[in-house]
């Protein structure tokens, strides 16, 4: 009795090995969810992305086949947890919540909030010669021209008659001498060439002697107002100057959550395009979101381009996801760290995000 046991365990312990062997080759379930620049779908419908680059070379490390399993960002969160697939790939952020519900890699990408704030003009003699031209600075001109006007007219018709030496002849050659005299007074330069001797004259060249002070001070402020080529318009060097402003970012982001947090007053978009759109229509003062997926956004406005500020606060690392006990967490860490440390991991980051 007991040979003929054994005799069935020997037939049979091929074909149990061979079913061993063809679970461990099973292909990874690999849940990912549109998140650029790290995962993203092209034209042809191929997959790709930092993270997508990143699981590729590890999956490739660990001589692993696997399948892509698109789905929304919190199915992939319950997916991950209910062991529904092997591992999730994306931009998924280390926190201690989401540790005590599933298991973290070896982070590979470290990264933090930033401030985007709207463009700022390069400076440069091109850029005042623009500025010269533009609306703002010829209007200013006009205004100043017309009152420079209105002031020599009146004085011409309280001068004309008791002083014709200077003020006198045609009415074109006098305007045009009360003009001259109302521009010298007005930035204090006062040839003296020219002068009232009337009382009524008189009291309006006391008047406008005043009145030119200011209009003086006035004009300078418009001309500096104009010609200045810097951020003026929101003032946002850094975080210490986001209260008061008003921020745009995301829903149930980590960027809210830290503006709630400093109880900065902000403004809610549904993706980061829009929000970061709503800064340079001027809508908003700013945008505070991720800086790797601002900076990969950035690229794609065109002229509506904002300037992203230097330096990221509220840091945040990015790793990969699996199931709680996986098995796999070694094996993947291992080789997200041979990935990482390789030359080839800066050349992949920057030809999503550019040159920051």
């Amino acid at each position: 009795m007991f040979i003929r046991i054994l005799f069935c365990v020997l037939l049979l312990s091929p074909g149990l090995s061979q079913v061993h062997a063809q679970a461990e080759q099973a292909p990874l379930r690999v849940g990912i969810t549109n998140v650029p620049p790290f995962v993203m779908q092209a034209e042809d419908g191929r997959w790709e992305g930092i993270s997508i680059d990143l699981w590729r070379a590890v999956a490739s490390g660990m001589d692993r086949r696997f399948e892509w399993v698109p789905m929304s960002f919190n199915s992939l969160l319950t997916a991950t947890e209910s062991g529904e697939i092997d591992v999730a790939v994306g931009a998924l952020t280390m926190t201690a919540d989401r540790e005590a519900r599933f298991d973290f890699s070896h982070p590979f990408y470290q990264t933090g909030l930033a401030i985007a704030v709207p463009p700022v003009p390069k400076q440069g003699l091109l850029a005042s010669l623009k500025a010269l031209v533009s609306w703002q600075f010829v209007s200013v001109v006009l205004a100043l021209g017309a009152l420079l006007l209105a002031v020599g007219f009146l004085l011409w018709l309280v001068e004309r008659h008791r002083n014709p030496e200077q003020f006198g002849g045609s009415a074109a050659e006098g305007i045009g001498s009360s003009f001259w005299w109302a521009a010298v007074t007005m930035t204090t330069v006062g040839y003296g060439d020219k002068a009232p001797i009337s009382f009524t004259g008189r009291l309006i060249a006391l008047v406008w002697m005043f009145a030119g002070l200011i209009m003086v001070a006035s004009f300078t402020a418009a001309i500096t107002s104009s010609l200045t080529v810097s951020n003026l318009r929101t003032g946002i060097q850094g975080v210490d100057d986001l209260p008061g402003k008003v921020v745009a970012t995301i829903a149930n982001t980590a960027s809210r959550r830290y503006l709630e947090e400093q109880r900065i007053r902000y403004q809610l978009y549904p993706d980061l395009t829009s929000a970061m759109i709503s800064v340079s229509e001027g809508e908003t003062d700013a945008v505070v979101y991720d800086r790797a997926l601002m900076q990969y956004r950035n690229q794609q406005l065109g002229p509506q381009r904002l300037s992203i500020l230097p330096g990221i606060f509220a840091q945040q690392l990015y790793a990969l996801a699996m199931p709680a006990g996986s098995a796999l967490r070694g094996p993947i860490s291992q080789q997200i760290l041979s990935a990482t440390e390789s030359g080839d991991w800066a050349r992949i980051q920057s030809s999503y995000l550019g040159q920051d």
